[in-house]
């Protein structure tokens, strides 16, 4: 291990005493505690041992397409038992607050079952007609007639509102465009950016902790992306925790500005010790 990853376990380890506070926790799904479907080593275990000691928590993700019951589901599928109602999309996120902007509104959306549902459960309207806002999700659908709606509905007033700013994301092929790439496409026609309620937004984490009555200063965040879950976390102002079992390796890490409070290698190193 180099000089640079000593310096870097160091300082989690000191920053790692802050965790004796936490009594709430919110988590990032993908590479976290699972990676293409499989389940992260100790995963199942953290979640149990939450369940079992009545801590609040709950599962976070930018995606969109699949509602609370879809990803319970796919989480079980992997071996993981997560309750519905401790799933919070960036399309569920984005429900609670346009229903807090525009009680009733009415969209003109571009997505999936996800961002549908959350929507007309929170009381919007799905309209081609006038509507109030666009909102552009996740979906592996995109057409260029709804592409074109999408843009003269915001020329003619309609607010722009994305679920993330995700602009690709991952399949066994590769690189897929993903929501933030479709966000630039709108944007250049329009000259309009969208409001991103999903990670990075401090946002998701907010209505996430008013979902489970939780309190910024006893919550923790583990996530395994320095651009989206932990800067977010920091500036929620959570106890920030970054696993090596996704995307970041101490190279991308140290790219980075600001630091997680706790950096390790999987969940498995929250599990208590016998």
């Amino acid at each position: 291990m180099n000089t640079k990853t000593n310096k870097l376990d160091e300082a989690a380890a000191l920053a790692s005493q802050g965790r004796a506070s936490v009594e709430c926790w919110l988590t990032d799904m993908d590479g976290v505690l699972v990676h293409e479907n499989q389940a992260i080593p100790g995963a199942a275990e953290l979640l149990k041992h939450w369940q079992e000691t009545q801590q609040e928590y709950l599962v976070l993700t930018n995606n969109s397409i699949f509602t609370a019951r879809d990803l319970s589901a796919r989480l079980a599928a992997s071996g993981i038992n997560v309750p519905e109602e401790r799933i919070w999309t960036s399309a569920l996120a984005t429900a609670a607050f346009l229903k807090q902007q525009a009680p009733g509104g009415s969209a003109f959306v571009i997505g999936e079952a996800g961002l549908l549902t959350a929507l007309h459960e929170a009381g919007f309207i799905m309209t081609e007609t006038n509507p109030d806002f666009v909102i552009v999700g996740e979906t592996r659908n995109y057409s260029f007639e709804a592409l074109t709606k999408a843009i003269r509905h915001i020329e003619k007033g309609a607010r722009f509102i994305s679920t993330n700013p995700d602009a690709t994301g991952p399949s066994a092929e590769g690189p897929l465009p993903a929501t933030g790439a479709v966000n630039a496409l709108i944007t250049k026609a329009t000259g309009q950016q969208p409001y991103v309620v999903g990670k990075p937004n401090p946002m998701m984490f907010r209505s996430a902790l008013n979902q489970i009555g939780a309190h910024s200063e006893v919550t923790a965040m583990i996530g395994d992306r320095m651009d989206t879950d932990i800067v977010a976390g920091m500036e929620a102002g959570l106890h920030t925790i970054l696993v090596r079992t996704g995307i970041s390796d101490d190279n991308e890490i140290a790219r980075y500005p600001f630091r997680p409070n706790e950096i390790i290698d999987s969940v498995a190193d929250l599990l208590p010790k016998n």
